[in-house]
């Protein structure tokens, strides 16, 4: 885009006058009718762009235009869900720290519509009986106003177990071959979730979801089960996942100690998967970015 420098005038100028407006700054009076960049816009540009460590300046152009519009998006103003690219502005920075302040952990709350996101509504939706589709519509904000004397001003409270950020774990996705199997039902719509995240975290990501028959090439396979490994089988690299406090740490310690490659490793589900035939689209998911996140993490050296 062509940057809209002071002087100009027109809808683009008021166009930024506007968001400037809901974001506090103030525009003067005149300057607003004529739709004109004039002095206290360009002194409202200015402050904007030093408040969000752009360059120095006054005009807008195509980075301020983007975290002038990220900024001024308010929470209901869109439908959130998760897609490639991830929606990111403030209005998801405050459903983040919605939620994580409700006790939906998702993180560090950067903006970012991404997987740990959509878990966290996900299990925020059912608990307050709606429908746990990871999407919020308007229903959904209706609750998150409903509770904001709750959490409005309060800070994040994040999961102590490490979360790879964004742009780590596309990098690693895009690294790395990896196979996922699932060698049940629940097991295979946890390893499903994965490989659905891993694809919305990057277009190249080098994730594949398969049976018993392996592509050549793998730098990693992920045997995923609900079951115990049969007595009579051959030892192999095994996590137990409800025994495991830093998934992170034990899954890159198997890889170090792979002596070829791929290197095997079983994660066995047993222990967090007794839900009587009450097995959720919402538990898959919320496994299978657990599962995911300490995946990037462990590779990402």
């Amino acid at each position: 885009m062509e940057p809209i420098v002071k002087g100009m005038q027109g809808p683009a100028v008021e166009d930024v006058q506007s968001r400037l407006a809901i974001l506090g700054f103030e525009i003067d009076a005149a300057e607003r009718e004529q739709k004109l960049f004039g002095d206290s816009t360009a002194q409202a540009v200015s402050t904007f762009r030093n408040d969000n460590e752009l360059t120095l300046g006054d005009e807008v152009d195509m980075a301020c235009w983007s975290a002038l519009v990220d900024a001024s998006y308010r929470l209901g103003d869109r439908t959130l869900y998760l897609r490639l690219p991830n929606f990111h502005g403030a209005d998801v920075r405050a459903l983040q720290q919605a939620l994580n302040v409700l006790g939906f952990a998702c993180g560090v709350d950067d903006g970012y519509f991404g997987p740990h996101t959509e878990a966290a509504l996900q299990q925020f939706q059912e608990n307050v009986g709606l429908f746990a589709d990871g999407m919020a519509f308007q229903d959904t904000f209706a609750y998150i106003a409903r509770l904001r004397h709750v959490w409005e001003g309060k800070p994040s409270v994040v999961e102590a177990e490490e979360r790879i950020g964004f742009a780590r774990a596309s990098e690693v996705l895009e690294r790395y071959h990896i196979a996922v199997i699932g060698e049940d039902p629940i097991a295979r719509a946890v390893a499903s979730r994965m490989w659905n995240i891993a694809s919305a975290t990057t277009e190249t990501s080098g994730m594949v979801l398969c049976d018993r028959s392996i592509p050549e090439g793998m730098d990693l396979v992920l045997e995923l089960s609900s079951s115990d490994l049969p007595e009579d089988a051959a030892p192999r690299p095994t996590i137990v996942l409800a025994e495991c406090s830093n998934l992170t740490q034990r899954l890159s310690t198997a890889f170090a100690a792979a002596k070829s490659k791929p290197a095997l490793i079983r994660i066995e589900l047993t222990g967090i998967t007794g839900y009587d035939g009450m097995f959720t689209s919402s538990d898959a998911q919320t496994l299978a970015v657990r599962l995911l996140d300490g995946v990037c993490a462990a590779l990402n050296d």
